[in-house]
């Protein structure tokens, strides 16, 4: 009886694996060129509005690459990983690095890639945990395989989050600067870059000084990435 109960238990966890993998690979090639209306973070920003009771004006527009500024594009790519086109969804580099310092005494501070950013916003839940990590590394592992990186980035920008209920860049720009995505100055996109680390606690329009600090980084090395035909590589 328990045999059979286990093998049972079993050929059900069996099914649920296939039928997850089947269903993640489906979802990643029809994200490969249908445009993006919402994500997972979305979804989760408005249940927590209806649990709390506290509303949020989800704000949302996609734009496809050729309506995004070239000046937006290069700026996360400064500020969020800068070997982007290098690695295969996991910067080895930062890895190493953010473990060799934690090691050391310091704090395990992240580094998350583009495209791990990505997959955890567009098909996962926020939060820490190693499950949700686990599956972050495998979605991000299909759009590494299925998507070039172009699509990557194009994805990455309209669904980043850059204010409560702000999300993707179109809304952000019209949000913070009253202007269109494709708009924004190298200026305007060095600061927008510059509160990704923490949306909802930072003001690009009005920037505290550390918002300004950073974004003045940032455009340093949006130079030293040889400016936006730097794109000519994607």
């Amino acid at each position: 009886m328990i045999a059979r109960w286990r093998r049972r238990l079993w050929g059900w966890l069996w099914r649920a694996c296939l039928g997850f993998v089947v269903l993640s690979v489906l979802l990643v090639l029809l994200f490969r060129q249908a445009p993006v209306f919402g994500s997972m973070v979305m979804v989760e920003r408005k249940v927590h509005s209806w649990v709390s009771r506290e509303p949020i004006d989800i704000q949302h527009r996609w734009r496809p690459w050729e309506a995004l500024s070239d000046h937006a594009k290069l700026a996360v790519i400064a500020a969020e990983d800068q070997r982007f086109l290098e690695h295969h969804g996991f910067d080895l580099v930062e890895i190493r690095r953010a473990w060799q310092a934690s090691r050391n005494g310091g704090r395990l501070r992240g580094a998350s890639t583009l495209s791990q950013q990505t997959a955890k916003n567009l098909f996962l839940w926020s939060g820490r945990s190693w499950i949700r990590k686990g599956f972050e590394a495998w979605f991000t592992l299909l759009i590494e395989l299925i998507w070039p990186k172009q699509r990557i980035l194009e994805v990455y920008l309209n669904i980043a989050e850059w204010d409560s209920g702000v999300f993707g860049l179109e809304a952000a720009a019209q949000h913070y600067f009253g202007i269109s995505a494709g708009q924004l100055s190298a200026a305007q996109a060095s600061r927008l870059a510059a509160i990704l680390p923490d949306p909802r606690g930072r003001d690009a329009a009005r920037p505290s000084p550390g918002v300004v600090q950073r974004s003045a980084w940032i455009h340093r090395q949006m130079s030293n990435l040889g400016g936006v035909a730097y794109l000519q590589n994607f």
